[in-house]
């Protein structure tokens, strides 16, 4: 345990405990992927919306391109909901309707930080003097703090993390805790867009974050706005429109919603009051097939109840990761990748399904190659789709970047 006393004392006259939910947001996108295909739903990825197909004024469907293949394709549905985030203007402006309310975006940022420059053991949140809020998060042997809540009309799909939003959290981190971080003690970066709904006169940090729906007389809906936490009342809220709208124009007539009560791959069904218990009786499953502690609670941690079926590849398969350089847990963890949830470049993997390229970068970059040549036996690549694929890696490893020259310590 620490001794070292983080939080500086001058100015502070009492606190109260946080109790701070964690979240892997990519991980979580995935599982709510995998149940709706397990409800019956059809996930496609890699495929992006290029304009609206219409009939009689009403939209029936979508133009897409599978940015892989560069074809296009035309998906049809009686409804069609657009519910991506920050382009959801975008989008209403090809329906034509974007009017009255429209998206404010905001960016925040955070900075990743081994705890060896800052061994934080719980988390902290804190105001700083212009009344925005930071939080410092403790995951994994990094701290991970932001964020920076600024105005924002730059690029959507790659806004970056500049020098100046750097600055600006290390010089309140360092204000508040008894710590002297510099540029060179942030491993990785990452940086996001909150879709907000405008509102004249308000600054980033006063706007609502309620989600609000828009419905054209094409018929398309748009949501936007809203938090992560509130995902499911979200959903529950526009399906449930659908819903009303089928009873309306074909007396279709659905159940209520169940969201509440669905439980997402991986889950236990006792929540998080039974993953204790599961993660001591699975730990040493793992270390039976040769994985340390750690290794074994690295892929607990993330795969949860379906740890089970990455075991059972690392049993069957696991005496090939030697050829391809990797650690089992890293192995076992990248061929359930590929089986269950969709990865078709690195990029997928060493981000949005092992989280390595934000909280274990070293690793990232160390073992990014054993996860190249793998991938590249298991999907039978071309010369071309390796070229593709290692410019995946160079895109993630460059966006957790700061943007700009970082100025000399």
């Amino acid at each position: 345990m620490y001794k070292r006393q983080l939080l500086r004392s001058e100015h502070l006259v009492g606190g109260g405990r946080y109790v701070e939910y964690k979240t892997d947001d990519a991980r979580l996108t995935v599982e709510v992927l995998k149940a709706a295909v397990g409800y019956g739903g059809r996930a496609v990825n890699y495929t992006k919306a290029e304009s609206l197909v219409y009939h009689n004024g009403k939209v029936v469907g979508v133009e897409v391109r599978d940015v892989l293949s560069d074809k296009t394709y035309t998906i049809r549905a009686k409804k069609i909901i657009n519910a991506t985030g920050p382009w959801v203007d975008e989008l209403r402006e090809k329906d034509g309707s974007k009017a009255g309310k429209s998206l404010h975006l905001t960016k925040g940022i955070h900075l990743v930080i081994d705890q060896a420059h800052f061994p934080l053991q719980q988390a902290v949140y804190f105001d700083v003097p212009d009344g925005r809020m930071i939080f410092a998060i403790p995951r994994e042997g990094k701290t991970y703090v932001g964020t920076t809540d600024t105005n924002y009309k730059g690029d959507i799909l790659e806004p970056g993390v500049t020098v100046e939003d750097q600055d600006y959290i290390l010089e309140a981190t360092n204000q508040m805790f008894n710590v002297e971080l510099r540029p060179e003690h942030v491993e990785s970066t990452w940086s996001g867009l909150r879709p907000l709904i405008h509102e004249d006169g308000k600054d980033p940090s006063e706007l609502s974050r309620k989600d609000e729906i828009f419905v054209s007389k094409s018929g398309l809906m748009s949501i936007a706005g809203g938090k992560l936490t509130g995902y499911r009342k979200m959903a529950e809220r526009i399906i449930d429109m659908v819903a009303d709208q089928f009873k309306t124009e074909e007396n279709r007539i659905y159940l209520a919603s169940r969201t509440h009560d669905i439980l997402l791959g991986g889950g236990h069904p006792q929540g998080s009051k039974g993953f204790a218990r599961y993660l001591k009786e699975q730990q040493p499953k793992g270390e039976a097939l040769g994985l340390s502690p750690n290794e074994a609670t690295w892929l607990i941690q993330r795969y949860g109840t379906n740890v089970e079926r990455v075991y059972e590849l690392i049993r069957t398969r696991g005496d090939e990761a030697a050829r391809y350089q990797l650690p089992l847990h890293w192995f076992g963890a990248l061929l359930y990748g590929l089986e269950a949830e969709l990865v078709m470049q690195p990029g997928d993997f060493l981000n949005r399904r092992a989280s390595a390229v934000f909280f274990d970068f070293p690793h990232a970059e160390q073992y990014a190659d054993g996860v190249l040549a793998l991938m590249r036996s298991e999907l039978g690549w071309s010369a071309e789709d390796e070229a593709r694929a290692n410019e995946s890696i160079r895109r993630e490893f460059d966006a957790v970047r700061v943007k700009g020259p970082v100025p000399l310590s």
